[in-house]
C-alpha cells in the first residue's frame, strides 16, 4: 500500500491524546473515525475536539474555512465494527496496559480489512510487548505522538517482525499529516526524548517522594535554572497523572525498585482523587490559572 491509498483512519481511544490525534489526521485531509467502548468518552471528546479546533483557528494554524472542512471528516462510533469499516490505518491510544492493548487490536484484527496498518501510540510500552496478540504483527508499530498542540514531533518504532515496507508507510503517513519523524532502529523504552524526558520526571517525583522540598520548589528550580515555562510536575499535568501514573507504576513492577513504587504511590494520592491533571482542570496545580504562570512565582512571591 501506498501512502496516497490511505483515505481513512480509525483512532482507538477517545482520550487526550486520541483527541489531538484525530483533529491533526483530520486537518490534513483524512477521513477518520473515533472508537471508544464510553458514548460519554467520545461526547465529551467530540466537544474538545471542536474547543481544539477554535483554538488553533485563533491561533492561526487553520482557517475558519479549513477547520469546518475538518471537523466534518470526523466521526464517533461505539460500534466496533462500524468503526473498522474501511480503514487503512488504526492509531491506538488505550490506557498504558500491554493486556488491554493487546485484546483490544486482537479485536479489530478480526474486523478490519487484510490490508489495514495498525500502530500504537504508547508512550513507555515497547511494540514486541504485544504484537503477536494484533494477530498481524508484520503490520504493527509504535507511531507516538507527543503534545500536538504545542509540537510536531512523532517517533515511529518498529520491532522485529515490522516488515520494512510497512515502517516506510508509516514515515510517510506521519510526514503527510505535517510530522517530524524520529526513526527508531530498534526498540527503546520511551522513545528518544520520553527517554530524556523520564529521567527528569522521575528524579522529580523522587525529590518529593521523599520529602525533600516542595513541589513548587522543584517547578521552580528547573523553570529557573532552563528558562522553561514548565516544570516536571507541570509537564506531568499536561500529560496526564493517570498516564504518568501507569507508566511508573508499570517500570515499578518491571523492575522491582522500591523507589518507583513510592513515586507511583506519591501520584496516586491525586489519582484517587479525580486530579488527572489539566484535562480535568485540577492535578498537581489548578487551572486554567496555574501558579507556576503567575507573575513572582520564579521568586516564591506569588499568590495561591
Amino acid at each position: 500500500m501506498e501512502v496516497s491509498e490511505i483515505k481513512r483512519v480509525l483512532v482507538l481511544g477517545a482520550g487526550h491524546m486520541g483527541q489531538q490525534i484525530c483533529l491533526q489526521c483530520a486537518m490534513h485531509g483524512y477521513e477518520v473515525v473515533l472508537y471508544d467502548i464510553y458514548r460519554e468518552a467520545l461526547d465529551k471528546a467530540q466537544e474538545r475536539i471542536k474547543k481544539l479546533g477554535a483554538k488553533y483557528v485563533s491561533h492561526g494554524k487553520a482557517s475558519q474555512e479549513q477547520m469546518d472542512r475538518a471537523l466534518s471528516l470526523i466521526s464517533a462510533t461505539t460500534d466496533p465494527e462500524e468503526a473498522a469499516k474501511g480503514v487503512d490505518l488504526v492509531s491506538e491510544s488505550v490506557p498504558e496496559d500491554p493486556g488491554l492493548k493487546g485484546k483490544v487490536f486482537s479485536s479489530f484484527n478480526q474486523l478490519c480489512p487484510p490490508h489495514t496498518v495498525f500502530t500504537t501510540n504508547t508512550s513507555m510500552l515497547l511494540p514486541s510487548q504485544f504484537a503477536e496478540t494484533t494477530g498481524r504483527p508484520e503490520k504493527f508499530a509504535a507511531l507516538h505522538f507527543h503534545d500536538l498542540r504545542s509540537n510536531n514531533v512523532v517517533d515511529v518504532m518498529p520491532h522485529a517482525g515490522t516488515d520494512p515496507e510497512v515502517v516506510k508507510l508509516i514515515q510517510e503517513f506521519a510526514k503527510s499529516i505535517g510530522q517530524i519523524v524520529i526513526l527508531l532502529h530498534r526498540e527503546s523504552n520511551g522513545y528518544v526524548f520520553n527517554y530524556m524526558l523520564s529521567s527528569l520526571l522521575m528524579s522529580a517525583l523522587t525529590l518529593a517522594a521523599n520529602g525533600v522540598t516542595s513541589i513548587e520548589d522543584i517547578d521552580r528550580a528547573w523553570m529557573g535554572a532552563m528558562n522553561y515555562p514548565l516544570g516536571p510536575f507541570g509537564i506531568m499535568d499536561q500529560i496526564g497523572l493517570d498516564t504518568a501514573w501507569r507508566v511508573i507504576d508499570n517500570a515499578a513492577r518491571e523492575s522491582g525498585e522500591p523507589q518507583y513504587y513510592k513515586n507511583a504511590g506519591f501520584i496516586k494520592q491525586y489519582v484517587d482523587k479525580g486530579y488527572l491533571g489539566h484535562k480535568e482542570g485540577r492535578g498537581f496545580y489548578s487551572y486554567p490559572d496555574p501558579v507556576f504562570a503567575r507573575p513572582g512565582f520564579l521568586g516564591g512571591d506569588y499568590k495561591e
